[in-house]
């Protein structure tokens, strides 16, 4: 049974990857140090022989070194990171620490253990965020200049450049993802999606920056796992991959969307759960879109779900797993960050 490691493996799009692993009979090694948003719905799989937990952060060089010498892994996942913009903004520093510092001790993990001919293929995730606000109707290819706006995707494409520099230099088997906006089970509702759900559940306010005319570039994160695992059998050393579905929508059109499928669903929408406009973002980037033909074209991947069947789904699923955010305390996700003052 081949081996393979999860940074972040606890977080939204980790712990969907961790679960689509074990489902196709890898033995995963999950290395989390669980922080506010990490999922601890992990009871189906935490008792499975092939899975494996560790609660540690992955600047502790050597209790890497340790790890990933013991289960020598075929391939390393990195989703370590913390990634909510708004956080970014009130408080960077955390950010500096687990997207960039964090990347580095994984990176200098690796390349001692390459001396001892331990050398897993790192598939390092990234962000759309990293290329900044796109104009018009361009889409980033992967050779668009990194022109990130907050300290979150700052953070991440200082991580980008150091993978690069650590393939280049060192020879370390590595790749590097892009992903657009995730959607789907387990995500923490500080993110638009589960967010305008919860709050609906709540009878809450459905805040919406400026006027809801941001557009944002969406996957469901069950093709985004399938994407990850082609890039470990199919993906070029060296390489990045943009991951998207081509599919854009503004965020009010999509606020719109998800009320309409409560509506649809019989579910009466209390007289609170209205939209409402809130001051912008600092640095609000107004659109992300990739262009995604070289993962189509030479990996022969497309994303499967359709934005409205995935939403409709995803909608669904938080109203058959309410418990799931009435175990997050409201004000880890209700208090509004990145106001600058």
């Amino acid at each position: 049974m081949k081996k393979i490691i999860v940074t972040g493996g606890s977080g939204f799009i980790g712990s969907n990857l961790v679960n689509y692993l074990i489902k196709k009979k890898y033995f995963v090694i999950n290395i989390d140090k669980l922080t506010y948003s990490s999922n601890k719905y992990f009871n189906d799989v935490k008792n499975k022989k092939n899975y494996k937990f560790f609660r540690l952060d992955i600047n502790n060089k050597n209790q890497l070194i340790k790890i990933i010498g013991k289960f020598k892994p075929k391939a390393i996942f990195n989703l370590a990171a913390e990634t909510h913009v708004d956080r970014s903004i009130d408080g960077p520093k955390d950010f500096v620490h687990t997207n960039l510092n964090g990347t580095f001790y994984l990176l200098e993990s690796l390349r001692f253990l390459q001396k001892k001919r331990i050398k897993p293929k790192l598939i390092h995730i990234s962000t759309d965020e990293v290329y900044g606000d796109i104009k018009g109707n361009s889409r980033s290819d992967e050779n668009y200049k990194y022109e990130p706006s907050s300290p979150y995707s700052a953070t991440k494409a200082g991580a980008d450049h150091l993978v690069k520099s650590y393939i280049r230099t060192y020879k370390l088997n590595a790749v590097i993802s892009n992903c657009c906006n995730n959607y789907g089970p387990f995500q923490f509702p500080e993110k638009l999606i589960p967010k305008m759900i919860a709050n609906i559940l709540n009878n809450k306010e459905l805040p919406i920056y400026a006027k809801g005319k941001n557009s944002r570039e969406w996957i469901h994160v069950q093709d985004h796992c399938e994407a990850l695992l082609r890039l470990y059998l199919k993906g070029k050393t060296g390489e990045n991959y943009n991951i998207g579905s081509g599919k854009n929508l503004r965020n009010i059109d999509l606020v719109k969307k998800i009320l309409k499928i409560f509506r649809s669903l019989g579910i009466k929408i209390g007289k609170k759960s209205k939209i409402k406009f809130v001051k912008d973002r600092p640095g609000h980037d107004f659109r992300y879109a990739l262009n995604n033909k070289k993962i189509l074209q030479k990996l022969k991947w497309k994303n499967k779900i359709s934005f409205e069947d995935g939403l409709r789904n995803t909608v669904k699923w938080y109203l058959a797993n309410k418990s799931f955010i009435k175990q997050i305390k409201r004000k880890k996700y209700e208090k509004r960050f990145g106001l600058i003052t």
